[in-house]
């Protein structure tokens, strides 16, 4: 996760440099520099040459602009010679090294490791490229705190002040500290997580003063958004399954609409690849093959493979055959009967039929 994060980082002072670089196709012929690529050029090579699984984590520390951007550069990236690839690796490396540093102690800190590690003059271009882009965020001495530590210190504070500061952790650390306070707070934490949007500066100073934790001045006066659904799919996610039960039972009768909208995020349709082989062939016995054909109309191999090498050859051919002769669907119809399927997945895991598989949870009964 630190490394994904540092990543992030790097990629986001590159996709802030200034330039105007030749196209990605012109920028390709046969130059072992980078410097005719602009930096979002360089940061579509990084990202590609990580391959998709990795990029796919980096993806989650950046904004939403960040990620369109991105994508369209990766769209048009053409032929990339390898001593070029290697140039950009070298230097999202040394970007991403002076993020840890900075991480670790400070600006100065890293300023002065990098000065020795690499010179002056590159020590400076390499800080100034990253704190143009690195913003201050709240409670930043508090994801560097051991999870149980924080728990104590916080447990007894306001579930909206406990629900603001999760917001701001990472899902893991997030998760133990849900999962470990008392039953009738945790699903209003996770409610007000779920439903919070903005909070203001001045809001996330007084937090802070409250705390009585010297931080660094917010460098951004600009709403801060935090929380939200998808940062709740992501921590209940990782919370252990008695917990993640109590606290979507206890939204079902207080918010049926919101605890159906977590629980529709919290397993994809394309996460069937994480069952089981026997688990899937429990699956496909309670799944309409109509439906099952449907829902396989956008999946990539992988997921396709997984079904079916768990059905019988005949059931198979039956259903590539049903595929082959299907006409365009929509998506919506397309997406409608994956969650049936995702339904099934569900109530399966419920009956404790089927396993599904948990950040953290490796034991076997």
């Amino acid at each position: 996760m630190a490394a994904a994060t540092a990543a992030a980082n790097a990629i986001s002072a590159a996709t802030q440099a200034t330039g105007t670089g030749p196209g990605a196709g012109a920028a390709a012929k046969k130059k072992s520099s980078t410097k005719d690529f602009t930096g979002r050029q360089k940061a579509a090579i990084f990202l590609v040459s990580l391959g998709s699984e990795m990029s796919a984590d980096v993806f989650k520390y950046l904004r939403e602009d960040e990620i369109e951007t991105l994508t369209f550069e990766i769209a048009r990236l053409e032929t990339v010679e390898p001593e070029q690839k290697d140039a950009v690796l070298q230097e999202f490396q040394e970007m991403m090294q002076a993020n840890q540093f900075i991480s670790t102690g400070g600006i100065d800190y890293a300023r002065e490791l990098l000065e020795k590690s690499m010179g002056n003059q590159k020590a400076i271009d390499i800080i100034n490229r990253l704190t143009s882009s690195l913003q201050v965020r709240p409670f930043d001495f508090i994801r560097r705190t051991d999870p149980s530590h924080l728990l104590n210190f916080i447990q007894q504070e306001h579930p909206q002040t406990i629900a603001l500061i999760l917001a701001y952790l990472e899902p893991n650390k997030a998760s133990i500290i849900l999962q470990n306070l008392p039953h009738d707070v945790q699903s209003d934490v996770a409610k007000r997580i779920a439903t919070m949007d903005r909070t203001s500066p001045e809001v996330l100073r007084e937090v802070e003063r409250v705390l009585e934790k010297k931080l660094s001045t917010l460098s951004n006066e600009d709403y801060t958004t935090a929380g939200g659904i998808q940062d709740i799919v992501d921590i209940i996610n990782q919370v252990d399954r008695a917990s993640e039960k109590q606290i979507i039972e206890a939204l079902e009768d207080e918010d049926p609409e919101l605890a159906e909208e977590i629980k529709k995020r919290m397993f994809v349709f394309e996460d069937i690849v994480l069952l089981s082989d026997k688990d899937v062939q429990r699956v496909m016995r309670e799944v309409d093959t109509s439906e099952l054909s449907k829902a396989l109309k956008n999946m990539d191999d992988e997921v396709k493979d997984k079904i079916f090498r768990n059905m019988s050859k005949r059931a198979a051919a039956m259903l590539k055959e049903d595929m082959d002769f299907m006409g365009p669907l929509r998506l919506k119809d397309v997406e409608e009967s994956q969650q049936k399927i995702v339904g099934i997945i569900r109530h399966l895991e419920d009956t404790g039929e089927v396993v599904i598989a948990r950040s953290g949870e490796d034991e076997m009964v």
